[in-house]
């Protein structure tokens, strides 16, 4: 429902990716999105091309500078209009400018604030700030990335960002659930690294067992394997012996998966490099959907390691109407785009006050 949150005002003051996902969501959704921009010069904001239209579509912009007095009393009256205030710094930038949620809640008792630190508002690693690869690598989920005997390679992007994003609107709606029915506003501290961590478990899980007792009961095979083509991909997991029977069907003609060495599970694990090889020898020779199609035929888990233009056609996700034509959305707001709406509309602030606040540096 495109409007469904009309009448819904936040107060964004994020930056980068992670926070301003969360409240894009929430603004492609009908709430008013204000966001809050720095007094920074273009050649000096890293985040104003590209990124920034990115994730902040569909939102207000304003500018005003929160390192002076007068700036900081007019957030706090913007506060007071705003259902929602969401921030994703360091917990120390916050609370330095007199605005924690103890400010905020005297302000407005039953105001939302969702805040994105990278480790939390406690803790021995409050004060750790860092983008997504950061998160990624305190989370764990950087040393699960690379070639065996190699150190860590890095997702490629920030994962954790886009993660962080959807939990934060997830938990704002629920926050305003809550507040729907009691009247109570509340303080959500999502730490980053939480997030990323909690999408983990069955790594940590088998990492926990595998500690513990034996894993002849692994997948095996379970890897990613090259395919015919410029950097094409499938995955593939076979669990157990009645799945590996099934695989061993879908090869068809491959007479090496009938060798002493893979007979057994646990003779193919401790056989792994040599059953990789072979898969590979078979893979490259084929697209991934060659390879897909068959082995889901038969009942076992293979994918393409898809890419933006797999998404695009990927039947599934056009037969269940995925993809929709975006309609009346509104492009990033330029810097200080909407200062007159949102300090002389909502604020009520004359066009003389206005000039010498932008005199001043405050705007």
């Amino acid at each position: 429902m495109k409007n469904a949150l009309n009448g819904l005002r936040i107060l964004d003051f994020s930056w980068v990716l992670a926070g301003p996902y969360a409240t894009r969501l929430l603004a492609d959704n009908g709430a008013e999105v204000i966001k809050v921009q720095p007094l920074l010069a273009e050649a000096n904001d890293r985040f104003s091309r590209g990124y920034y239209e990115t994730w902040n579509r569909n939102k207000l912009g304003i500018t005003l500078n929160l390192n002076k007095t007068e700036g900081r009393e007019i957030a706090r009256r913007l506060i007071a209009l705003s259902d929602v205030v969401v921030e994703n710094f360091a917990p120390r930038v916050m609370d330095n400018w007199g605005l924690d949620y103890a400010a905020l809640r005297k302000i407005r008792p039953d105001i939302i604030f969702l805040r994105m630190s990278a480790c939390g508002q406690s803790g021995p690693r409050r004060d750790f700030s860092g983008f997504g690869p950061t998160v990624q690598a305190i989370s764990g989920l950087t040393s699960l990335t690379g070639y065996e005997g190699e150190g860590p390679a890095g997702v490629g992007f920030s994962f954790s960002d886009h993660i962080s994003g959807l939990y934060g609107a997830v938990a704002l709606l629920g926050a305003l659930e809550h507040r729907h029915k009691t009247g109570e506003g509340q303080c959500i501290d999502l730490s980053q690294t939480e997030a990323m961590t909690s999408l983990l478990a069955d790594n940590i899980l088998e990492h926990t067992r595998n500690c513990q007792q034996d894993s002849s009961d692994r997948p095996a095979p379970e890897g990613i394997y090259p395919c015919k083509g410029e950097d094409r991909w499938v995955a593939i997991t076979v669990s157990g012996e009645a799945e590996w029977t099934k695989f061993k069907k879908a090869l068809g003609k491959e007479g090496w998966s009938n060798w002493p060495e893979f007979s057994s599970c646990s003779a193919r694990l401790q056989n792994k490099e040599r059953l990789d090889s072979q898969i590979r020898e078979w893979t490259i020779l084929h697209t991934p959907e060659e390879i897909m199609q068959p082995l889901q035929a038969h009942g076992i888990a293979a994918g393409v390691v898809q890419n933006a233009a797999d998404l695009i056609a990927d039947p599934q996700l056009l037969a269940g109407g995925f993809f929709r034509q975006a309609e009346n959305d509104r492009t990033a707001p330029t810097k200080g785009q909407d200062n007159d709406y949102v300090y002389r509309n909502l604020l009520g602030i004359s066009q003389g006050e206005i000039e010498r606040l932008k005199q001043e540096g405050v705007i």
